[in-house]
Formats: structure tokens, sequence, C-alpha cells
């Protein structure tokens, strides 16, 4: 268990199950007690000389703080089982700097889980095949592999699981990193001015790809869309490869300036409840990677005039965790927490497009 203060909370990380809960810092202490087989009676004595509370509520509150151990405890998951196909029905071969990936997909369900976001990769002709991956399924789970190893099966339900791994072994081959060697992977975008990059979080529909698209015609380079990975080793921001995904919504605000879009496929992701188009990146180079200035969530508001304001570092956390991915090692977890807490995190609103670049170029000179 590790226990990092921030502020005036603290957040503990159980190794069981990989979890992070924001607690009190009493609640912490309690927990690290307990977790180190520190007697019941002593811990309530503690509490005790420190809290004007009777002995009752103190033997209650610990049984119930004894409780969050034993619901963080590690779940073993059961890997269904698929054969790999001796046929695929679709082939597809992406070039992303000098390596050619070939996947196969079993059918135009397999294809339109992954094809895409990384359609503007495509190349018809390779040279030479760096990395071989399958993509298959039946009625039951979908399966995936990387020359002709099993990477691992999922059932139909968790399909979305299946997707963030293949994009993880893209970016492990890509970056030339194995998955341990990642501090995490967030649900965000990430924009660059060359020397450092922005992470912009914030819920589904509040404008973080329309945002991206608007600062990429604008000077800045698009980093990554959606999936951004960050290392162990520097904690820094890398390049993913995949489009700029683009809604419906937001189509009369970016025609204008990518009039591609116009004739663009359009996808309906029925399980995500929205159609989106995709848009090819400005990124000319997929093995950048920069530091990260900072944490922006940012929000579209009708009306809004432009407002900035700094937000404490432990709301930003409880917004960021549930929708990343942090890597179950004691040591990448300790990297991660240190490393957020030095970040500077901020609320944008806005409905203005021009302020709104501006002010991110402001972020980036330090002119807030």
């Amino acid at each position: 268990m590790l226990v990092k203060q921030i502020e005036n909370k603290s957040i503990v990380w159980f190794e069981d199950n990989n979890e992070y809960i924001v607690v009190e810092p009493l609640v912490a202490e309690i927990l690290s007690s307990l977790k180190n087989n520190v007697e019941k009676k002593e811990i309530i004595t503690k509490l005790l000389n420190s809290l004007n509370i009777p002995y009752k509520q103190a033997e209650s509150l610990v049984s119930d703080i004894k409780a969050l151990l034993k619901t963080n405890v590690k779940k073993e998951s059961i890997r269904v089982q698929i054969e790999i196909p001796s046929n695929f029905n679709f082939t597809k071969f992406y070039q992303i700097n000098n390596l050619i990936f070939q996947v196969d997909f079993q059918s135009d369900y397999e294809m339109f889980l992954v094809h895409p976001k990384f359609s503007h990769l495509e190349v018809k002709t390779p040279n030479n095949i760096n990395y071989h991956y399958k993509v298959y399924s039946n009625k039951e789970c979908i399966g995936f592999s990387v020359n002709d190893v099993l990477i691992d099966t999922w059932t139909i339900n968790d399909v979305h699981f299946f997707q963030g791994k293949f994009s993880m072994k893209l970016v492990e081959h890509l970056h030339e990193k194995e998955e341990k060697d990642w501090m995490g992977v967030f649900h965000a975008s990430a924009i660059s001015n060359g020397k450092s990059s922005i992470l912009f979080l914030g819920d589904s529909g509040n404008g973080k790809s329309t945002s991206l698209a608007l600062l990429q015609a604008n000077g800045f380079t698009c980093l990554a869309d959606d999936f951004v990975p960050i290392d162990v080793e520097k904690q820094e921001v890398f390049s993913f490869p995949s489009a700029i995904s683009i809604k419906k919504n937001s189509l009369e605000t970016l025609l204008p300036i990518y009039p591609e879009l116009a004739s663009t496929a359009e996808y309906h992701f029925k399980r995500l409840n929205k159609i989106v188009r995709y848009l090819k990146p400005n990124n000319s180079d997929y093995t950048n990677h920069l530091p990260c200035k900072a944490l922006v969530f940012i929000k579209y508001k009708k009306g809004s005039d432009i407002n900035i304001k700094e937000i404490s570092n432990i709301d930003a956390f409880e917004q960021l965790v549930p929708d990343s991915w942090l890597p179950p090692i004691k040591e990448s977890a300790q990297v991660f927490l240190n490393w957020f807490t030095k970040l500077p995190c901020y609320q944008l609103t806005y409905s203005n497009n021009e302020k709104m670049i501006e002010s991110v170029s402001n972020f980036f000179n330090d002119d807030l």
C-alpha cells in the first residue's frame, strides 16, 4: 500500500487490486496501521487520544476502515477460450514512421473496432512487415495475437478492453517500450508547441477533440487524442498515431478549416452513443515525446466568457483516475503520484474559439 499526502487529503493506492482512493489523513494512517498488522486495540487507543469520541464510536470507525482492506482484494480474471482461425477476410497495412504493421481481421466487425482511427496510416504495397497482428472473434469473445503469440481474449461485452490493449501494443512497438515502462495512459487530448505538452481532459462532449483540431490548425501539434501514454522513466507525453475523433455537432465549426471532413466516412458507435468522423493529425514524427506542462479540464459552454481558474489537485485526481489505465506496479504507482502532485491543474471554460486558442498560447508561455 502507498500513501501520498496531497493538499489536505491522502491518496491511498492498494497493490492487491491496483485501486486508488482519496481519504482523510486519519483514515490513511489507520489503514497503514492495519496493513502493518498493528493490534486493533492499539489503534483504537491512539484514536481516542487524538479524537474526543466514545470508545464504541472509535471501535466502529476502525472496523469500517478495516473493511476497506477486505474490499481491495485482487480478483482473478478468467480467460475465455478462442482458437486463431486459419482464414481472415480483411488485411490492412499501416505505416507508422518506418514501421509496417500488418493487421488481419476475421470479419468487418473486428475491422470496425480498429481501422477507422488508423485508416490515415494505411499503405497498399508495403516492402516488409515488422509486426503481424491478428484480430478474431466468435459469438462470446474476441481474441488478439501478435506474431502468432496470443496476447489475450475478452468477452464481447469487454471489447473496449481489447481496443485498449491493441493501442497499447502499437505504442509499445512504436516506442520500443514494454507495458511495465509506462506510468499510465490517460483519456485526454495532448497538444504540443514543440517544447512541452498540455493535456486536455473532460467528459465526452466537452470539446477536447474539437479544441485539439482548432489548435492544430493554429500552429500547435497533435501528440495524441483519446489515448495519451506517459512513460515511467521521464514522465513525458509520447505520441500516439490515431486520428482525431470529431463528433457530428462539431462539424459546423470545423468544416471551414477542414473541408475534407465533408466527405470523410461517418461511424456510429452504438455503445458510446456517438457518431464520429476522423481527422488526420498534423504530427509528422510519431516518435515525439515531451514533458507535460499542465492538466487542463476544458469545457465548451455556449455564451460563456473565457474563464480560467486553477483547481485543486484532489479535484483533478478524482476526475483523472477513473478513465485512466495505470499499471499494477508499486514503483510505477509511486512515480505517478509524485508526478501528479507537482502538476498544475486548471479549468478552462470558453465559447469563443479565438480566445481559447489565445489562452492555450498563454499556458505555454506561462502568461496566465
